[in-house]
Order: C-alpha cells, then structure tokens, then sequence
C-alpha cells in the first residue's frame, strides 16, 4: 500500500520568521539614532556612503554562501530581480525627499499604511489573505502609531507627504516581488538596488560626495550594519509570511525610534508617544507570541 504524503510548510518557519523580523526591526530601530549623531553630511551624501557600505556587506554575505557563484546569484534574479531593486531604490529615494520636505512625524505616520496598502496588493497580485488576527494586529498597531505621531501631522507639505506614501507604495511593491519571487534567491537585488541610488546620488552631487571621516562611519554603520541586517532577515522571512505580515513588523522601528533616542540623547517623548508606542509594542508582540504558541509541542 502506498501512502501518498502531502507537501507542505512546516509551520515552525512561521514562528521562525516572525522571530528574523522581530530582530531585523529592533536592529533598524537604531538607524535613527545613528542619523540623530550625524553632524554634517547632508540626506543626500548619507544615502551615498549608506548605500555603499549595505551594498558591500551584501556582497560579502553572497560572497561567504557562494562562493565564485555569485555571478550566477546575480544573474539568476532575472527581470524580477531588477523590478525588486528598482522599487526598493525608487522607495529609498522617496523617504528621503519625504524625509527632507516634512515632518519626521507625517512621514512615519504615513508609512504606517504599509501593511494595509501591502495586504491590499498581495489580495490583487498574489491572491494571499491574511486571516482576522493578523487583521486586528494591524488595526491595533495602526491606532497606537496614531496617538504616536497625530500631534506632528499639520507641520508637513503636501509634497513631503506625497513621497512618504510613495515610499509606501514602492516598498510594498518591492515586497510583493519578493513573495512572488520567493524561491528565488533574491539577496543579489540588494546590490542592484544600492548601484542604482549611488549611480543618481553621483549624478546630482558627483561634485560634493566628501564628509568628515566621523560621519563616514556612521554612515557605514548605517549601511554596513543596520540596513544590511535588517534587509537580510527581511529577505529570508519573505520566504514564509504573508506580505502584510512583512511589513506589520517595521511598525516596531517607528515605535522603538524615539525611545532610543529618549535614552541615548535624552529627547523626551510625549505621554502619547509613549502610549501608542506601548499599544504597538504589544499588538505585534501578541501576534508573535501567539504564533510561536501553535508551533511549540505540547505535551498531552
């Protein structure tokens, strides 16, 4: 008698990746802080050697699992792999003129809609429907980001709004490559997509690229340890979330943000940060936990 066994994903990749996220956004959370001790290198020269440095430490990280076979890796992405990289480039071009033409709270605020508007697409392209924990983890990490930031909202410009949602679209966007691509291995599209933000960077500031060797470091911190991290693990777990999923993590970076620079540089937040930073911490830590829960044995 043959017994014929179906196929399918252990469930504790789940729990697995939710924990590679967890880490990827309290890693991140720090790049904040790195900024805050930059003292003159302008948004456009960080994002030069920030690139640079993540571009290199993804190569190093290709280079140590494949060895000589990195060419192949980088060839092997195909088309998609270019999408992946152009959204990514073109969402890391978009923060930045967000960034620099609003306030840091309409910014984060409006990336906040990432899990919505990458739920949104992964229904439409991919045909993945989260289920109602997931859902009511995002409304609930969507309200504590709103009493974290509501207060900065009317400071910001049209223009600098645009681009943060942008930012959102194109992120997601490149989140959705990766889930449809998730066989793939698609770490070499971080390169590509560092080459393309140095190549316009030198192309609008080639004359003015020099900072002090102080927040060249830095930067490569930035890049090198956080962005790389944290893209990394991002890129591993797609294999196995639901794109919402994905993005629902990175709210812990815009929770997690103030607070190290409340201990660090003694910025103090308001009382309503600190409230809807506890209501997010808790939602995705909830979600995590629960997860984590479905897949530890237990004996009977």
């Amino acid at each position: 008698m043959i017994t014929t066994i179906k196929k399918t994903e252990p469930k504790p990749r789940r729990a697995y990746a939710m924990v590679l996220m967890l880490i990827g956004s309290v890693v991140i959370s720090f790049g904040g802080l790195v900024i805050r001790n930059i003292h003159t290198a302008d948004n456009w020269q960080i994002n030069f050697y920030r690139s640079l440095a993540f571009g290199s430490a993804i190569l190093v990280v290709l280079v140590f699992r494949y060895g000589n076979k990195v060419p192949l890796k980088l060839r092997d992405i195909g088309m998609h792999g270019v999408i992946a990289a152009a959204l990514l480039a073109f969402a890391g071009i978009a923060f930045l003129q967000a960034i620099t033409n609003t306030s840091v709270a309409a910014t984060t605020f409006t990336l906040s809609s990432l899990p919505f508007i990458t739920a949104a697409m992964a229904w439409l392209f991919l045909g993945e429907r989260i289920g109602k924990s997931t859902i009511f983890t995002m409304l609930a990490a969507a309200s504590g980001i709103s009493l974290m930031f509501i207060q900065g909202l009317g400071s910001g410009s049209s223009y600098g709004n645009l681009m943060a949602f942008l930012c959102a679209i194109g992120f997601s966007g490149y989140t959705i490559v990766l889930r449809r691509n998730r066989s793939t291995e698609m770490l070499p599209a971080l390169i590509l997509s560092n080459l393309i933000i140095m190549g316009i960077v030198l192309m609008l500031r080639w004359d003015n690229i020099s900072i002090p060797w102080s927040d060249l470091i830095l930067c490569f911190v930035l890049g090198g340890l956080l962005s790389a991290t944290v893209n990394t693990l991002f890129v591993i777990a797609s294999k196995h979330l639901f794109a919402a999923e994905l993005t629902l993590f990175m709210l812990l970076e815009f929770t997690l943000g103030p607070i190290w620079v409340w201990i660090f540089v003694n910025e103090v937040p308001t009382n309503w940060t600190l409230i809807g930073g506890i209501i997010v911490i808790l939602a995705v830590l909830i979600k995590s936990a629960a997860e984590l829960w479905k897949v530890t044995p237990r004996s009977s």
